[in-house]
């Protein structure tokens, strides 16, 4: 399956994650191979990469971890091939992955020492020294069950968020699919036919006909209205910009066409749909 990354988005909310938990996250290809987004691996790990062996095992650990996800599509919890504490989770459906999403390494609650006798038993491969890989083995940190808990819940939230922004997506995507991609992804943007067409390579006729498709009979230009008048709506009841600005930040720089747009649409002016919305709250500016 040919998969679309958007690395630099992927790579800076793996980046983060680290940051602000200290648990390293990472994804995944569909195979299992890793698609190089993070660089933080624990010091153990990086000494095991470095080694050409070392290298192929963890390889062959990560394909053998997705061939074996036996989850009903939250995370599966097991060690890797030197013992060491990781869980798994199909991105987006089980039966269909895109990727895979992975954290760890870390060590669960278990007695220290019985972890790194699990990990010695299996480093009779090891051509190093054992002692340096034994101290870089301390360097982990170890989880209760509560906090792994709380951290899977977390990623599992974030792996929704990865597929509602089209983070990770399929190449073979329907003509369908990829027009409604593209105008949730650009409908604050100037838009026309003829822009749409040559970003997405459709004919204006097919172009129009999916339009209508996917609006349940209307127009090209409707669908982008609705588009931005869901988003304003949002922008309305969750925050206190002025309408005009939040006119401009969905693309109608024009305030007294986007009033038109948005009662077309919702039925209401934006300022009466705010009142209706939010009666608790207090004055909000209009323009």
């Amino acid at each position: 399956m040919n998969t679309l990354f958007d690395e630099k988005r992927l790579s800076r909310l793996i980046a983060n994650l680290d940051i602000l938990t200290g648990v390293p996250a990472n994804i995944l290809d569909v195979t299992g191979r890793d698609i190089r987004l993070f660089s933080g691996h624990p010091p153990f790990c990086r000494a095991v990469n470095a080694c050409p062996e070392g290298h192929q095992r963890c390889v062959a650990c990560d394909a053998w971890k997705v061939g074996s996800y036996r989850g009903d599509g939250g995370f599966q919890y097991y060690r890797c091939h030197l013992g060491i504490c990781e869980a798994l989770m199909p991105l987006y459906s089980k039966d269909q992955p895109l990727a895979w999403l992975v954290f760890g390494c870390y060590l669960d609650e278990s007695p220290l020492e019985e972890q790194w006798a699990r990990t010695l038993v299996r480093l009779d491969w090891w051509p190093g020294d054992v002692e340096e890989l034994h101290r870089a083995f301390l360097q982990f940190r170890q989880y209760t069950g509560e906090e792994l808990r709380a951290y899977a819940e977390t990623l599992e939230s974030l792996a929704a968020y990865i597929r509602l922004e089209g983070m990770i997506q399929s190449a073979e995507q329907s003509d369908l699919q990829r027009l409604e991609r593209y105008l949730d992804q650009h409908y604050m943007e100037k838009l026309s036919l003829a822009q749409l067409s040559r970003q997405l390579h459709i004919g204006r006729t097919k172009l129009c006909a999916l339009a209508k498709e996917l609006s349940g009979g209307h127009t090209l230009s409707w669908l982008i209205a609705q588009r931005r008048i869901e988003a304003a709506k949002r922008l309305l009841i969750q925050s206190g910009m002025p309408v005009s600005a939040v006119a401009e930040a969905v693309g109608i720089s024009d305030y007294n066409y986007f009033s038109k747009v948005f009662r077309s649409v919702a039925g209401v002016t934006p300022s009466q749909f705010r009142k209706n919305a939010r009666p608790a709250a207090g004055p909000l500016p209009d323009r």
